[in-house]
This record gives structure tokens, C-alpha cells and sequence, in this order.
């Protein structure tokens, strides 16, 4: 389903490209000019757009969050990279790049099971997939949906992904990867069926206690992920509280969380921190950018080689 959205997204992306590429002639533009003109016009709308999430959480970041300052070069690269990200990720893999494994029957490690977050699909994880097949990880990857249901319907899914992966590969346990929502998906999968085939959950930019920004979003699962008020008066949804309250110490100890400091959808930021997991924080990464970005990829590829340890 994101698959087809997309498409259609970029179908009126390129309408709105043409109408105005029409525009621009009728003012006796250049035919390159009215062309650059109008693809010009798109990339300012999807620029607005990803600025835009920066806008919605700012004022959500507060005192609960600790920020640490950054620059303003520091700033303009955060805000490039994740504009990259989210043009290529939603303009190109999610449309176009969907896949469901990749196999090295020699591999030294753990596979690995791919669950993306709210919104998007594998496509996501092109990018993180093309370094594991580099480093000869096998790897799967699960689309969720319905895209906007209720995370406690993608448990089931994400345990018949495990069972399958355990079946193909005659492995005993396998590593979790997860962006964003998909990390709740694991942790719901986490209090059904524990942790016994599970070595180790890797959460990227995951709103563990909720993202003032799913105020703004549809669905069932927008609620459920929700951060309600604001700075340190804010409290996480009441889905997130009951996840918490029937969560074992045991299973928020296989989970490793990885998050940015300046994450623009999650906010407060310091909601990606998961008290009993292993906490990693890095800073200047966007939220969609964390899969993206070379730095996290490497950071992810040794916590999956030494997932056995």
C-alpha cells in the first residue's frame, strides 16, 4: 500500500512540476528555464516539508530533553542530510525498492529481521541493506500493515517474521533492526512471546515513551505513540504506559537504543531513551537520516556481529 501511495505522490509532484513548467512558458520563460523553474518549485515544497517537522517538535523539546547545542554549520547539515533522506527514501525505496531478504549461506553472523516504521515500508532500509549485503549479514524485511492500525496487530506479524527467518536460516535466535515506530512493533513482539529467539533489538530514533509530533498524524498507531503536553509536564499515551508496565527487565536488556539528540520527529528527543536497555545517543542526525547515515550503519553492523557474544 505505501508502495502505491507513493507512486501517487510522485505523480502529482510531477504534475505540479509540469503545470508550472506551463506557467513559466506562458511568461516567455526559457524551455530549460521553465523546466528548472518547475522542478525547482517541487524540491522548495518538499524542503518546506521537511523543515516543517523541525517547526512541529521545537517547541516539544524542552527541559526534558537536555539538548546539546550545535552549531549553525552543524544545523544546515543536519537539515540537508535528512532532506536527502526523506527524498530519497520516500521518492525513490519506498516506491520502487521494496524487498523481502538477502542470503550468504557463509555469513558469521546472527540474520537479521528489518521492521521500519510508521509510514513507510522495506524500501526504508535500502540503504542500510546495501551495507549488510557488503558485510555479508543475511537479512529480511517485514512490511507492516494496515499502515495505520494498531501497533499491537504488528506483533503477530513481526513473530511469524522471526519464525520464518529461524526456519530458513536453521538459526536459533535472530537480531531485530528497527526504525521509529517499528521498534514499539518489536517491543510489543518482545512482551507476547519474549526472548528467547531473539539475541538482540537494535531501535533506531524509536519514540519509546511517545513523540509529541503523532498529534499530528492519522491512525490507530498515532495515538498509541503520542506524547501528551509538553517539557516535563508531558506524559506518554496510555497504550505506551500499559507496554511498559508489562514489560520484562529481561527483554528491555536485549534492547540497544540508538537515537539523536536532534531528531525532528521524535521530540522530547529524550524520549528515545529506554531505561534498562543500552542507550547510545548521538547528535546532528535527522530522524529519517538515521539509516542512512555511514557513521550509524557501522555502529549497527558491529552491534550485530557481536550479538552472539
Amino acid at each position: 500500500m505505501i508502495s502505491r501511495i507513493s507512486r501517487t505522490l510522485l505523480l502529482i509532484q510531477f504534475g505540479i512540476a509540469i503545470l508550472f513548467y506551463f506557467l513559466l512558458r506562458h511568461f516567455d520563460w526559457p524551455i530549460l528555464a521553465a523546466a528548472g523553474g518547475g522542478v525547482l518549485i517541487v524540491l522548495l515544497l518538499r524542503a518546506q516539508i521537511t523543515a516543517n517537522s523541525f517547526f512541529l517538535t521545537w517547541p516539544y523539546r524542552g527541559r526534558t530533553s537536555n539538548p546539546v547545542e550545535i552549531t549553525w554549520l552543524q544545523i544546515a547539515t543536519l537539515f540537508l542530510r535528512e532532506f536527502r533522506a526523506t527524498m530519497l527514501c520516500s521518492s525513490w525505496g519506498m516506491p520502487f525498492l521494496r524487498f523481502e531478504q538477502f542470503s550468504y549461506p557463509d555469513t558469521t553472523s546472527l540474520p537479521v529481521l528489518l521492521i521500519h516504521g510508521y509510514g513507510c515500508n522495506s524500501g526504508y532500509w535500502r540503504w542500510m541493506s546495501l551495507e549488510l549485503r557488503e558485510a555479508r549479514i543475511t537479512h529480511y524485511a517485514l512490511d507492516m500493515e494496515p499502515v495505520f492500525g494498531s501497533i499491537d496487530d504488528y506483533a503477530p506479524l513481526v513473530h511469524a517474521a522471526v519464525q520464518r527467518v529461524l526456519a530458513e536460516t536453521g538459526q536459533k535466535k535472530i537480531v531485530i533492526l528497527a526504525h521509529s515506530m517499528g521498534g514499539l512493533a518489536a517491543r510489543a513482539y518482545l512482551r507476547d512471546h519474549g526472548c528467547d529467539r531473539v539475541a538482540r533489538v537494535i531501535t533506531l530514533g524509536t519514540p519509546h515513551h511517545g513523540t509529541a509530533i503523532a498529534n499530528f498524524g492519522i491512525g490507530i498507531n498515532c495515538g498509541e505513540m503520542n506524547w501528551l503536553g509538553r517539557y516535563e509536564e508531558g506524559r506518554s499515551s496510555e497504550w505506551l504506559q500499559k507496554l511498559a508496565a508489562t514489560e520484562e527487565a529481561d527483554a528491555l536488556g536485549h534492547i540497544v537504543s540508538i537515537y539523536s539528540q536532534h531528531d525532528n520527529i521524535i521530540s522530547p528527543q529524550s524520549s528515545a531513551h529506554l531505561e534498562g536497555a543500552w542507550n547510545i545517543p548521538v547528535i546532528g542526525i535527522g530522524h529519517v537520516a538515521l539509516a542512512l547515515e555511514p557513521s550509524i550503519q557501522k555502529m549497527v553492523i558491529d552491534l550485530i556481529h557481536n550479538a552472539r557474544d
